[in-house]
Protein backbone atom coordinates (compact mmCIF):
# COMPACT_ATOMS: atom_id res chain seq x y z
CA UNK A 1 0.00 0.00 0.00
CA UNK A 2 0.88 3.47 -0.96
CA UNK A 3 0.93 6.80 1.51
CA UNK A 4 2.26 9.56 2.27
CA UNK A 5 4.47 10.78 5.25
CA UNK A 6 5.19 14.19 6.76
CA UNK A 7 8.79 15.27 6.94
CA UNK A 8 8.54 19.02 7.66
CA UNK A 9 5.67 21.63 7.23
CA UNK A 10 4.50 21.61 3.73
CA UNK A 11 7.04 18.32 2.81
CA UNK A 12 5.56 14.87 2.30
CA UNK A 13 7.09 12.19 1.34
CA UNK A 14 5.49 8.98 -0.47
CA UNK A 15 6.34 5.52 0.89
CA UNK A 16 5.16 2.46 -0.82
CA UNK A 17 4.62 -0.36 1.90
CA UNK A 18 4.64 -3.77 0.67
CA UNK A 19 3.59 -6.72 3.28
CA UNK A 20 3.06 -4.53 6.42
CA UNK A 21 2.80 -7.87 8.52
CA UNK A 22 6.43 -9.32 6.93
CA UNK A 23 8.89 -10.89 9.74
CA UNK A 24 12.03 -8.76 8.75
CA UNK A 25 11.64 -5.28 7.24
CA UNK A 26 14.04 -3.95 3.76
CA UNK A 27 14.05 -0.31 3.22
CA UNK A 28 14.92 0.74 -0.09
CA UNK A 29 16.50 4.25 -1.01
CA UNK A 30 16.55 4.73 -5.02
CA UNK A 31 18.77 6.50 -7.04
CA UNK A 32 18.86 9.79 -9.25
CA UNK A 33 17.03 10.61 -10.58
CA UNK A 34 14.58 8.04 -9.99
CA UNK A 35 11.65 6.71 -7.78
CA UNK A 36 11.16 3.73 -5.56
CA UNK A 37 9.76 2.22 -8.78
CA UNK A 38 13.41 0.93 -9.96
CA UNK A 39 12.98 -1.44 -7.12
CA UNK A 40 9.64 -3.35 -8.86
CA UNK A 41 12.04 -6.37 -9.32
CA UNK A 42 12.66 -6.74 -5.54
CA UNK A 43 8.91 -6.02 -5.03
CA UNK A 44 7.75 -8.50 -7.15
CA UNK A 45 10.18 -11.03 -5.01
CA UNK A 46 10.58 -10.58 -1.63
CA UNK A 47 7.90 -10.24 0.09
CA UNK A 48 6.21 -13.83 -1.24
CA UNK A 49 9.39 -15.10 0.99
CA UNK A 50 8.04 -13.15 4.31
CA UNK A 51 9.67 -10.01 3.83
CA UNK A 52 8.30 -6.29 4.34
CA UNK A 53 9.58 -3.91 1.72
CA UNK A 54 9.56 0.03 2.06
CA UNK A 55 10.21 2.21 -0.82
CA UNK A 56 11.01 5.82 -0.12
CA UNK A 57 10.60 8.50 -2.81
CA UNK A 58 13.08 11.24 -1.47
CA UNK A 59 11.64 14.91 -2.13
CA UNK A 60 11.36 16.22 -5.37
CA UNK A 61 11.43 12.46 -7.03
CA UNK A 62 8.49 9.87 -7.57
CA UNK A 63 5.46 10.52 -5.81
CA UNK A 64 7.11 12.52 -3.18
CA UNK A 65 6.20 16.51 -2.79
CA UNK A 66 8.80 18.91 -4.82
CA UNK A 67 10.20 21.76 -2.67
CA UNK A 68 12.46 24.02 -3.72
CA UNK A 69 14.40 23.70 -1.23
CA UNK A 70 15.76 20.93 0.97
CA UNK A 71 18.23 19.26 -1.17
CA UNK A 72 21.44 18.23 0.56
CA UNK A 73 22.99 14.79 2.55
CA UNK A 74 22.19 16.34 5.50
CA UNK A 75 18.21 17.00 5.14
CA UNK A 76 17.55 14.28 3.13
CA UNK A 77 18.64 11.63 5.45
CA UNK A 78 16.88 13.68 7.75
CA UNK A 79 13.52 13.14 5.56
CA UNK A 80 14.37 9.46 6.24
CA UNK A 81 14.89 9.44 9.67
CA UNK A 82 11.17 11.09 10.55
CA UNK A 83 9.72 8.24 8.17
CA UNK A 84 11.56 5.66 10.16
CA UNK A 85 10.16 7.46 13.46
CA UNK A 86 6.86 7.84 12.39
CA UNK A 87 6.64 4.34 10.98
CA UNK A 88 7.96 3.09 14.31
CA UNK A 89 10.80 1.10 12.33
CA UNK A 90 13.34 -0.97 14.58
CA UNK A 91 15.79 -4.01 12.98
CA UNK A 92 15.77 -3.21 9.50
CA UNK A 93 17.79 -3.21 6.46
CA UNK A 94 18.69 -0.16 4.72
CA UNK A 95 19.36 0.02 0.92
CA UNK A 96 20.43 2.43 -1.29
CA UNK A 97 21.11 2.56 -4.99
CA UNK A 98 23.68 4.71 -6.26
CA UNK A 99 22.81 8.52 -4.44
CA UNK A 100 20.07 6.46 -2.28
CA UNK A 101 23.66 4.86 -1.14
CA UNK A 102 24.90 8.08 -0.47
CA UNK A 103 21.92 8.84 1.63
CA UNK A 104 22.30 5.76 3.53
CA UNK A 105 25.85 6.63 4.16
CA UNK A 106 24.84 9.65 5.52
CA UNK A 107 21.84 8.13 7.41
CA UNK A 108 24.42 6.11 9.41
CA UNK A 109 26.49 8.71 10.20
CA UNK A 110 24.39 11.81 11.22
CA UNK A 111 21.55 9.59 12.93
CA UNK A 112 24.34 6.76 14.34
CA UNK A 113 22.45 4.49 12.20
CA UNK A 114 19.53 4.33 14.01
CA UNK A 115 17.43 1.29 13.73
CA UNK A 116 19.61 -0.44 10.97
CA UNK A 117 20.45 -3.93 11.79
CA UNK A 118 22.50 -4.06 8.30
CA UNK A 119 23.40 -1.74 5.29
CA UNK A 120 23.32 -2.43 1.75
CA UNK A 121 24.93 -0.15 -0.48
CA UNK A 122 24.68 -0.55 -4.49
CA UNK A 123 26.56 1.01 -6.96
CA UNK A 124 26.78 3.54 -4.39
CA UNK A 125 28.01 7.26 -5.33
CA UNK A 126 30.61 7.46 -2.49
CA UNK A 127 32.53 8.76 -1.46
CA UNK A 128 32.23 11.22 -4.33
CA UNK A 129 29.25 11.51 -6.55
CA UNK A 130 29.90 13.09 -10.22
CA UNK A 131 33.23 15.00 -11.45
CA UNK A 132 32.78 18.82 -11.93
CA UNK A 133 33.11 18.10 -15.88
CA UNK A 134 30.40 15.24 -15.67
CA UNK A 135 28.22 17.25 -13.32
CA UNK A 136 28.47 20.82 -15.19
CA UNK A 137 27.58 19.15 -18.36
CA UNK A 138 24.77 17.04 -16.65
CA UNK A 139 23.61 20.77 -15.70
CA UNK A 140 23.60 22.42 -18.82
CA UNK A 141 21.51 19.44 -20.34
CA UNK A 142 18.91 19.34 -17.71
CA UNK A 143 17.93 23.13 -17.81
CA UNK A 144 18.26 23.33 -21.49
CA UNK A 145 16.48 19.69 -22.41
CA UNK A 146 16.21 17.63 -19.55
CA UNK A 147 14.28 14.93 -21.40
CA UNK A 148 17.71 14.08 -23.23
CA UNK A 149 20.03 13.94 -20.32
CA UNK A 150 17.40 11.49 -18.96
CA UNK A 151 18.00 9.33 -22.31
CA UNK A 152 21.58 9.64 -21.67
CA UNK A 153 21.44 8.85 -18.68
CA UNK A 154 19.16 5.91 -19.42
CA UNK A 155 22.00 4.95 -22.44
CA UNK A 156 25.16 4.56 -19.80
CA UNK A 157 23.22 2.87 -16.48
CA UNK A 158 23.16 -0.34 -17.90
CA UNK A 159 25.83 -2.85 -19.40
CA UNK A 160 23.52 -6.09 -20.18
CA UNK A 161 20.87 -5.67 -23.13
CA UNK A 162 17.72 -3.25 -22.23
CA UNK A 163 14.43 -3.36 -24.35
CA UNK A 164 12.87 -0.76 -25.74
CA UNK A 165 10.10 -0.96 -23.69
CA UNK A 166 12.20 -0.78 -20.44
CA UNK A 167 14.10 2.04 -21.78
CA UNK A 168 10.94 3.85 -21.88
CA UNK A 169 9.48 2.86 -19.00
CA UNK A 170 12.75 4.04 -17.04
CA UNK A 171 13.19 6.89 -18.86
CA UNK A 172 9.64 7.93 -18.09
CA UNK A 173 10.51 7.00 -14.28
CA UNK A 174 13.33 10.19 -14.37
CA UNK A 175 10.49 12.35 -15.69
CA UNK A 176 8.34 12.47 -12.64
CA UNK A 177 11.30 13.96 -11.09
CA UNK A 178 11.08 18.29 -10.65
CA UNK A 179 13.56 19.61 -13.38
CA UNK A 180 14.65 21.83 -10.21
CA UNK A 181 15.27 18.88 -7.83
CA UNK A 182 17.27 16.89 -10.51
CA UNK A 183 19.41 20.21 -11.10
CA UNK A 184 19.81 20.60 -7.42
CA UNK A 185 21.07 16.81 -6.80
CA UNK A 186 23.73 16.84 -9.38
CA UNK A 187 25.33 19.77 -7.36
CA UNK A 188 24.85 18.34 -4.33
CA UNK A 189 26.66 15.13 -6.27
CA UNK A 190 29.34 17.00 -7.33
CA UNK A 191 29.97 19.66 -4.20
CA UNK A 192 29.13 17.20 -1.05
CA UNK A 193 31.77 14.77 -0.10
CA UNK A 194 31.22 11.50 1.73
CA UNK A 195 35.11 10.31 3.33
CA UNK A 196 34.17 11.89 7.05
CA UNK A 197 31.13 9.50 7.14
CA UNK A 198 32.64 6.10 6.51
CA UNK A 199 34.37 5.18 9.62
CA UNK A 200 30.97 6.37 11.31
CA UNK A 201 29.42 3.13 10.02
CA UNK A 202 29.09 0.87 12.90
CA UNK A 203 26.25 -1.96 11.20
CA UNK A 204 27.18 -5.00 9.29
CA UNK A 205 27.48 -3.63 5.20
CA UNK A 206 27.35 -5.36 2.05
CA UNK A 207 28.95 -3.46 -0.52
CA UNK A 208 27.65 -4.57 -3.97
CA UNK A 209 28.90 -2.74 -7.39
CA UNK A 210 28.82 -3.78 -11.62
CA UNK A 211 32.89 -3.95 -12.73
CA UNK A 212 30.93 -2.00 -15.67
CA UNK A 213 29.62 0.64 -13.96
CA UNK A 214 29.98 3.88 -16.49
CA UNK A 215 28.17 5.42 -13.84
CA UNK A 216 30.38 5.42 -10.28
CA UNK A 217 33.88 3.80 -11.09
CA UNK A 218 33.81 0.18 -9.68
CA UNK A 219 37.07 1.69 -7.78
CA UNK A 220 34.83 3.64 -5.18
CA UNK A 221 33.67 0.20 -3.98
CA UNK A 222 36.58 -1.00 -2.91
CA UNK A 223 37.38 2.44 -1.81
CA UNK A 224 34.19 2.10 0.56
CA UNK A 225 35.17 -1.60 1.65
CA UNK A 226 38.66 -0.13 2.98
CA UNK A 227 36.98 2.53 4.97
CA UNK A 228 33.48 1.25 6.29
CA UNK A 229 34.34 -1.68 8.92
CA UNK A 230 32.80 -5.11 8.78
CA UNK A 231 31.70 -4.65 5.28
CA UNK A 232 32.21 -6.93 2.39
CA UNK A 233 32.52 -6.13 -1.53
CA UNK A 234 30.70 -8.36 -3.91
CA UNK A 235 32.13 -7.05 -7.71
CA UNK A 236 28.67 -8.24 -9.79
CA UNK A 237 30.54 -9.07 -13.66
CA UNK A 238 27.74 -9.12 -15.87
CA UNK A 239 26.43 -5.41 -14.44
CA UNK A 240 27.28 -1.66 -15.10
CA UNK A 241 25.34 0.74 -13.12
CA UNK A 242 22.16 -1.23 -12.45
CA UNK A 243 23.30 -4.30 -10.37
CA UNK A 244 19.73 -4.26 -8.77
CA UNK A 245 18.18 -5.46 -11.76
CA UNK A 246 21.09 -6.67 -14.50
CA UNK A 247 21.78 -9.62 -11.83
CA UNK A 248 18.46 -9.63 -9.82
CA UNK A 249 18.58 -13.05 -9.39
CA UNK A 250 21.67 -13.38 -7.93
CA UNK A 251 21.04 -10.07 -6.55
CA UNK A 252 18.01 -10.86 -4.45
CA UNK A 253 19.42 -14.15 -2.95
CA UNK A 254 22.38 -12.47 -2.05
CA UNK A 255 20.02 -9.52 -0.22
CA UNK A 256 18.38 -12.45 1.48
CA UNK A 257 21.24 -13.95 2.56
CA UNK A 258 22.74 -11.37 4.25
CA UNK A 259 19.89 -9.82 5.79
Amino acid sequence: MGYFVTVEQGVKLFVEDINPGGSKTIVFLHGWPLSHKQFEYQFDVLPSMGYRCIGIDWRGFGNSDKPMSGYTFDRLADDIRMVIGQLQLDNFALVGHSTGGSIAIRYMSRHKGYGVSKLVLIDAAAPTGFSAETADKLLNDTVNDRPKMIQGVTDTFFFQYITPQFSEWFFQMGLQAAGWSTASVIILLRDEKLDADLPKIDAPTLIIHGIHDKVIPFAQAQELNQKIRHSQLVPFLYSGHGAYWEERNKFNQLLKQFI
